[in-house]
């Protein structure tokens, strides 16, 4: 499905650079609140990634396309020119960086642990998780740490995978599962929200960052993505879409 987005400015800075002339064309998967999401009309893109695309988008004198694509083909689909680019909350990792291009990060992450507040589950880290349900969204670093952790630690446990995270909120809230493992940014998403019946009970190191993610060796678009990225720092604009989405400084970080 396809959403196009005007963007004011009109001087082209990336003539020839993207699939189709005056438009930038970004893969996401709608359904990671508060990165992409639909509003409440049910069929208008928001969040965190949507402003950044059009606020980058705007300042290479383009328009932009959404596409939406479901996670577990998106890579896929920026490597086979579906669209141009990936803004999706996608954790930079070195094995994502031999396959693909990354722009410079824009905003730091870590990993959660969430559970329903006066849960009787006692755990308080994930390694304590052992024989519980645990939900988080397959084929993402989520879903990669509790992999590694089962094999290294001998973790055993039921691991609810599901296709978007907002399964996995509400599944815990249901009582489906016992506990979350998500992106730290998501679970303070939920649990800032009014009347949350969740509680983040483990915040991991934050050693991880979110980049724009691009088909391997699309060097120059790669390149002016980066000038305009630093451009939207330089000027105040990244620090106003984090204080717009989660009311306070989540990017600096990363500079």
């Amino acid at each position: 499905m396809l959403f196009s987005f005007s963007s004011c400015k009109k001087e082209t800075k990336a003539a020839g650079l993207t699939i189709k002339d005056g438009v930038l064309m970004v893969g996401m998967e709608i359904g990671y609140p508060p990165f992409e999401y639909f509003d409440t009309d049910g069929k208008t893109p928001v969040g965190f990634d949507v402003q950044l695309a059009n606020a980058l988008a705007g300042k290479l004198g383009l328009k932009v396309e959404i596409v939406d694509t479901a996670w577990d083909g998106i890579f896929a689909g920026v490597d086979t020119s579906k669209y141009d680019c990936i803004m999706s909350a996608v954790t930079f990792t070195s094995e994502r960086a031999e396959k693909f291009n990354f722009t410079k990060p824009y905003i730091g992450n870590a990993q959660a642990l969430v559970l329903l507040k006066g849960s009787s589950v006692k755990a308080r880290t994930p390694e304590e998780l052992g024989g519980l349900g645990v939900a988080y969204q397959a084929e993402t670093t989520s879903d990669i740490y509790m992999t590694k952790l089962a094999e290294e630690k001998n973790l055993k446990f039921t691991a609810y995978e599901y296709d978007k995270v907002m399964n996995c909120f509400d599944d815990l809230k249901s009582g489906r599962a016992d506990a979350i493992v998500c992106d730290s940014l998501v679970a303070v998403d939920y649990v800032n929200a009014a009347d949350s019946p969740f509680e983040i009970v483990w915040l991991g190191e934050a050693d991880e960052v979110f980049a724009v993610c691009l088909k391997k060796g699309n060097d120059a678009l790669t390149a002016k993505l980066n000038e305009a990225l630093d451009a939207l720092f330089a000027e105040g604009t990244m620090l106003k879409i984090s204080k717009d989405i989660f009311s306070v400084d989540m990017v600096s970080s990363v500079r």
